[in-house]
């Protein structure tokens, strides 16, 4: 029997413009490249921003296949690939930027450093809604701030996709975790992870006289940006360390700065745009296996299901703010 030489992939062709089912080519794997056969692809905010072209550190020109997080199984690999095979399942952040193909087709050519082995204690699903968030919570915490056991730290958005995975990484590397979240449902949420659960519409002087006697959280991962990363250079401790994902704005640095504080800024997208260091995606993804292999982490999923023809509708899911938790794509095969 051939090989299928073809594929169905969703191509956004104009900004904001609906999701079209393509017939491309099947992508053949390159030096140093594996070809998966896609069974989830996660959605990221940061998806919709380069759907409506709003995203120009992204560099990814439309039209486009989308999607940044894959989980899927090793289809074929090039003669110098090493640590894989054919048949494994693996996961990772493997493109929809820098004109890199997403995991919104069935089939995906990819660099091999930037996958590892997907956990056996989740499905497909529960892989997919990993990759991003869990590298950018994980270079912000043990890359950046090099968390201690014992530590006090503050997850800014602590419900969120790289917050929650932050609260339960600080959490297994012993640290004492404090997360801030809107609205009662996601307080909740926290608390039953294992964190100080605080409300986000509170003062911050507020919650750090009751929580640390005025004196600050060690660590303060911010996950928001804007007047949330203010709040963090307010929130952390003489001496202690503010790290951001979302820190883009123009910011006054006095708090900090009075408090011999230091700062640290995380921009995953990186290795993809550059290929500069992509093999830290693999080895972040295997540490992260391991936490969820131990029953320290899992991903928080929306419980409604897409396929590649609803994939205008899992967008809109995403965008509405309805999702609580992470939208991921079933990738349908024959």
């Amino acid at each position: 029997m051939s090989p299928i030489q073809t594929m169905t992939a969703a191509v956004v062709e104009a900004r904001d413009g609906p999701f079209v089912l393509q017939t491309l080519a099947r992508p053949t794997p390159g030096p140093g490249q594996v070809l998966l056969r896609v069974e989830a692809s996660g959605l990221n905010p940061l998806d919709l921003k380069i759907r409506a072209e709003q995203a120009a550190h992204a560099r990814n020109p439309l039209p486009a296949v989308l999607g940044m997080d894959v989980a899927g199984e090793v289809e074929a690999l090039a003669a110098d690939v090493r640590g894989f095979a054919t048949g494994d399942r693996v996961y990772g952040l493997i493109g929809g930027v820098g004109g890199l193909q997403g995991s919104q087709a069935q089939y995906v050519a990819v660099d091999a450093d930037l996958l590892a082995r997907r956990p056996t204690s989740l499905d497909a699903r529960g892989a997919a809604a990993l990759p991003l968030a869990a590298i950018t919570a994980w270079e912000g915490l043990i890359d950046r701030a090099q968390i201690q056991r014992g530590e006090s730290v503050l997850v800014q958005g602590g419900a969120g996709g790289v917050g929650h995975l932050a609260v339960q990484i600080a959490l297994a590397k012993g640290a004492k975790v404090y997360a801030t979240a809107l609205g009662e449902e996601d307080q909740a949420y926290l608390h039953g992870l294992g964190a100080i659960a605080i409300d986000g519409a509170r003062p911050v002087e507020d919650y750090v006289a009751e929580h640390t006697g005025g004196a600050g959280f060690e660590v303060v991962y911010d996950t928001g940006g804007g007047a949330l990363l203010d709040a963090s250079f307010r929130a952390v401790k003489r001496f202690g360390h503010v790290v951001s994902c979302l820190g883009w704005g123009a910011h006054g640095l006095a708090p900090l700065s009075f408090k011999q504080a230091t700062y640290s800024g995380v921009f995953t997208l990186h290795p993809l745009l550059s290929g500069e260091g992509r093999g830290h995606f693999g080895e972040i993804l295997t540490q992260v296996a391991a936490l969820a292999e131990s029953g320290a982490l899992r991903p928080r999923l929306y419980d409604g299901r897409f396929g590649l023809d609803a994939l205008d509708e899992a967008y809109q899911a995403l965008a509405s703010g309805r999702a609580h938790g992470k939208v991921v794509v079933d990738i349908a095969h024959p």
